[in-house]
């Protein structure tokens, strides 16, 4: 089963599906700054366009383009902004 998510106003969109690995979900950005809360650990790879990311624990932002991946840890929050519309994978495991 596939599940649509939108968050934000609809500024990002996912859809969501299960495979023998896990929960994941693929997306867009839309330009703008979001903070997630994270319930489980996340891999976030970018697709494409550009993510900024603030991640738990850090001061600095980090940028990440297409095929590059970040990790979230569970139970945390993490921010992102693009100034570009973006796409991205993030599988839960």
């Amino acid at each position: 089963m596939i599940n649509v998510n939108e968050y934000f106003e609809g500024a990002v969109k996912s859809l969501a599906y299960t495979t023998p690995q896990g929960r994941s979900t693929i997306g867009v950005i839309e330009p703008g700054e979001y903070e997630f809360g994270t319930s489980s650990h996340e891999t976030m790879t970018v697709i494409e366009g550009s993510l900024e990311a603030l991640l738990p624990g850090q001061d600095k932002w980090q940028t990440f383009t297409g095929g590059q991946t970040f990790e979230i840890e569970a139970n945390t929050s993490f921010k992102v902004k693009t100034e570009v519309q973006s796409s991205y994978l993030c599988t839960y495991r």
